[in-house]
């Protein structure tokens, strides 16, 4: 096994960091107490707190914090995470728009436009350099990857931000080359947001402390959050997913083997989850909605048998089980948007006060307390395969003044761009109908868009075929050719007037895979509530899926919306995907249906 050698910090930086947090805890406490306590904590860019900083307020400070989102400290300006791009496997690192503030999305918008990015590092803003990088080769087999750095997109108090996005075969890991994460008996908590959405039973969505050599070395070698719908031990009620800890050896949803009778399910689209552990005699499990309200305890009471004391070993696992992965590959599936954790075991109030910045944070919330950015938008645009476009301007306006604001866009036709001032250039290279947004940001993070349709006809499209005639539309599969002509839908999907989709396969393995459909909305009118339906041309079954209800009857499937993401206006889109399993036949799908529409 290879093993990736640790950054360390110069001494002097740390041990400042460290002195300096001390010296502030004991206004910080009173900071907490008549702020954050009361949920008057400040959701604005730079807030007078962020979760690390209440955590050392109350003594427990944290010694490893991530997120894709935004940062985890009031004071924290570095970089967040790395993402690498497929086309020159160039790297970027993403970092926050202000000090305590969100994340740069717009800079990882214009690093991958045209092309795929996975993200390879998130780091730790605790100063202990506790870095987190894809997996790789598992201790005991298995290559784990990295994940897909745009699957899923969020806005968080008005800004755009990615999450981490972890399907089956993805995963995160600190080796021992840790600093200041407990070990052994010592006290620990850990939290993470997460999603109630985007889950499975697969071993197993972890987040939390691991061992060093990634084997299963006994009860205790872990700490961890689980989150998923497994259940170990039988008698669980309801489908989950539930937070439960992973300490080796089981995911203990109370203190035995028993079901504890205080859990409950969180379904919610993001979902605040933490554990806290003293080592020797006592740990607890809590949960909550991410978007409002307060923590619910879901047990709080002694160590499983055979756990006292703890045995922790301090390595840092994210998004499979320490011993990763029985021998093939990892096989859990969930979100991670931001978690840290800390040295000691922090008191119910430090708990409660975390909960309330992540509720003020605004989570799924596109309104800002900061400003207003306005997009124009520029209507429908259409070009021709060859011929290069006049150039079109985006316009957009910000309610504060003297603002700059930085353009980016998605969905536009093969061969065209945009440059940060807004300006579209470029020669379209592929016909069909494209859904584009354009989004203006801010320095503050502040940001707006406006979506629209760019039709592109004519000339010759990759990969279609012609004999005797003319080629409209991309590629054709089992079209109709009359007279020598051919119409057809858009590479990797099918579409008409109305709808256009596409699937793709993300992963593959011997006997199984995951797949993302992207469905959009290419006609005039609103969709209000859809149902995908097709059906497979091998012998796959579809084991479970994310954004949307997967059903399956014999051949065909049926994709339902799920509440939050049911309406897709025009020139706009929305994804969801699936993980299936298959004997001797994993064909892809060539015809789709949208509410009993053909599309293509």
């Amino acid at each position: 096994m290879t093993l990736t050698k640790r950054r360390t910090p110069a001494t002097f930086p740390v041990l400042w960091r460290r002195a300096r947090r001390t010296l502030l805890a004991a206004g910080a406490v009173f900071a907490l107490a008549v702020g954050v306590l009361t949920g008057t904590a400040a959701s604005s860019q730079a807030a007078a707190q962020q979760p690390c900083d209440i955590y050392a307020a109350g003594g427990t400070p944290c010694v490893a914090a991530h997120s894709t989102v935004r940062a985890l400290y009031a004071s924290y300006s570095g970089n967040l995470y790395q993402v690498r791009r497929s086309s020159d496997s160039t790297t970027k690192d993403i970092g926050v728009l202000s000090a305590g503030g969100r994340a740069n999305a717009a800079a990882q918008d214009s690093f991958c436009a045209n092309t795929t990015c996975v993200i390879t590092t998130v780091y730790d803003q605790s100063g202990h350099g506790n870095d987190m990088k894809y997996q790789g080769p598992g201790g005991i087999g298995g290559s784990d990857t990295a994940a897909t750095a745009t699957t899923e997109s969020l806005m968080v108090g008005g800004s755009k931000a990615y999450s981490l996005y972890i399907k089956p075969g993805n995963s995160y890991w600190r080796d021992g080359h840790t600093t200041g994460v407990p070990t052994g008996s010592a006290p620990q908590g850990v939290y993470m947001v997460t999603s109630g959405t985007h889950v499975n039973s697969g071993c197993c969505f972890d987040y939390g402390n691991s061992e060093t050599d990634r084997r299963a070395d006994g009860a205790g070698a872990m700490d961890a959050i689980y989150f998923g719908t497994s259940c170990w031990f039988g008698g669980c009620s309801g489908s989950g997913p539930w937070v439960q800890a992973d300490l080796e050896y089981g995911l203990y949803s109370g203190g035995s083997q028993s079901w504890n009778s205080n859990q409950r399910a969180f379904s919610n689209k993001y979902v605040t989850a933490m554990e806290k552990n003293n080592g020797t005699s006592r740990f607890a499990l809590k949960g909550a909605n991410a978007q409002s309200g307060s923590l619910t305890t879901l047990w709080d009471g002694s160590l499983p048998p055979g756990y006292s004391p703890m045995k922790k070993q301090g390595a840092i696992i994210l998004g499979s089980g320490g011993d990763c992965c029985n021998g093939n590959t990892n096989l859990s599936q969930g979100t991670f948007y931001e978690g840290a954790i800390v040295a000691g075991y922090p008191s119910d109030a430090t708990d409660n006060a975390v909960q309330a910045n992540i509720t003020a944070a605004g989570y799924g919330s596109s309104t800002s307390t900061g400003n207003t950015v306005t997009v124009t938008n520029p209507g429908a645009q259409s070009g021709t395969v060859g011929t290069a476009i006049s150039g079109v301007q985006v316009q957009a306006s910000d309610s504060a003044a003297g603002q700059t604001l930085t353009y980016t866009a998605s969905g536009l036709p093969a061969g065209l761009s945009i440059s940060s001032s807004g300006q579209i250039t470029g020669t379209p290279t592929t016909a069909g109908t494209y859904a584009v947004t354009v989004t203006a940001t801010d320095s503050t993070g502040a940001s707006g868009t406006a979506a629209f349709t760019w039709t592109v006809t004519g000339g010759s499209s990759t990969g279609g075929t012609t004999t005797g005639g003319t080629t409209t539309g991309g590629t054709t599969t089992g079209g109709t050719t009359t007279g020598g002509t051919t119409t057809g839908g858009s590479t990797g999907g099918t579409g008409n007037g109305t709808c256009h989709v596409a699937y793709t396969k993300t992963s593959e393995w011997p006997g199984g895979f995951t797949a993302d459909v992207t469905v959009s909305n290419t006609g005039t009118t609103t969709v209000n509530g859809w149902n995908v339906g097709f059906s497979f041309p091998g012998d796959q079954n579809v084991t479970n899926g994310w954004n949307a209800t997967v059903t399956q009857s014999g051949k065909a499937v049926t994709a339902k919306n799920m509440d939050y993401n049911a309406t897709i206006a025009p020139g706009a889109s929305t994804s969801f995907g699936f993980q299936g399993t298959y004997t001797s036949s994993d064909a892809s799908p060539t015809a789709f249906t949208l509410n009993g529409t053909t599309c293509g």
